[in-house]
């Protein structure tokens, strides 16, 4: 009987101790699934900029289409490639002889006519002339004189000269081209542009475009220079989208649904000291749209919403939490600036949630950012 008592003890306390271990065990899994489970993150102060991207081209604030006024073949081209020229400077001259008999032809014309007009002149003044005879006098020199001045203009346009100072940018045409006239689709003989001073014009989404304004500061990079950050500032923004879409007269009726996309045109000035920027690159572009220093921010990723804004899981002195309402700035990249709701040092809960599709998607709060899409921080 002793031994069997003892057998039951001995089989009690191992049971026992096999029982605590296991609790022990158990407790130690959810304590470690918990820690893995939330994490926590503390609110502090930093610098943030709100950045908009776009892409946008190189292009000179000054260029003009050299073109002809008149129709003739080019004679000579007084300028190459890449050469400086001043306003007022010949860079060009068309055959101007079927010009010159015109011009020729309607001095001789000019000469007869005055010489009509004092002979019925005189006579019409001593009555032997009559009126309609000295008004056809009058208008045929008066029509003489136009079509002098018009040959003359005509004359005149043969020699070409530059209305800007600048560069000549591309290759001009060659000698024996023949200068077309006209209204829609001239002659291009040459283009010359002020290179001294560049700008960009870029396209905006109309989701961004809100932000941007007047004399806002702006970076930008070229595929030419990638590691060069160079300097510029919005100067002007469109009033309409690129394809004027609202437009239906401008646009044949057709509905703007189609396009998927609207975007806005903004132009900004260029410092380019060292003249290495060239017409035509393409600008990676990051416009400033806010610039704060030293403002409360979190990670993007703590941040929570539901039917009544943005909130946070507070994590309280015990270790519980509770959803604290905040009101947020802009956001960067990663973070968002806290204007609301919490203080330095704060601590709130930064684990993931599963939400339905669709849930927490507005991380908008009650300042101007897009979620963790646009701006950036540095």
């Amino acid at each position: 009987m002793k031994g069997a008592v003892k057998i039951a003890i001995a089989a009690a306390v191992i049971a026992a101790a096999a029982f605590g271990g296991y609790q022990y065990y158990q407790g130690q899994q959810q304590t470690a699934k918990q820690s893995a489970q939330v994490q926590t993150t503390e609110v502090q102060r930093m610098d943030l900029k709100s950045i908009v991207s776009a892409t946008g081209t190189i292009r000179p604030v000054e260029s003009v289409e050299i073109s002809s006024k008149i129709t003739a073949r080019i004679q000579s081209v007084l300028v190459k490639e890449n050469e400086r020229v001043t306003a007022g400077q010949t860079v060009a001259t068309l055959d101007g002889k079927d010009y010159e008999a015109k011009y020729e032809q309607a001095q001789y014309k000019v000469v007869n006519a005055k010489a009509k007009y004092d002979r019925v002149s005189y006579l019409y003044s001593i009555g032997a002339d009559t009126q309609d005879e000295y008004e056809d006098a009058v208008y045929n020199y008066d029509t003489a004189l136009s079509n002098l001045a018009v040959t003359e203009s005509d004359l005149a346009q043969t020699v070409i000269t530059s209305p800007i100072d600048g560069v000549v940018v591309g290759e001009p045409l060659t000698p024996g081209t023949m200068a077309v006239q006209g209204n829609s689709n001239p002659t291009v003989i040459m283009l010359i542009a002020d290179l001294s001073r560049k700008q960009i014009k870029a396209k905006i989404d109309e989701t961004d475009i809100g932000s941007v304004r007047v004399d806002q500061p702006a970076t930008f990079t070229v595929d030419a220079f990638p590691s060069k950050k160079f300097k510029a500032r919005v100067s002007k923004l469109s009033q309409t989208d690129v394809t004027s879409a609202w437009n239906t007269s401008s646009s044949g009726g057709s509905s703007s649904s189609s396009v998927s996309v609207v975007y806005y045109y903004v132009t900004l000035d260029v410092e380019d000291p060292e003249n290495l920027l060239l017409p035509g690159m393409t600008a990676e572009v990051n416009v400033t749209t806010s610039d704060k220093p030293g403002v409360l921010a979190l990670p993007i990723s703590a941040l929570k919403t539901n039917a009544n804004g943005t909130y946070v899981l507070l994590v309280q002195p015990d270790g519980t939490t509770k959803e604290q309402p905040i009101k947020t700035g802009i956001y960067s990249d990663e973070y968002a600036e806290i204007i609301e709701g919490l203080s330095e040092g704060d601590k709130v809960s930064n684990s993931y949630t599963a939400k339905k599709p669709g849930a927490g998607a507005n991380m908008g709060g009650g300042g101007g950012g897009r979620g963790g899409r646009g701006p950036r921080i540095f």
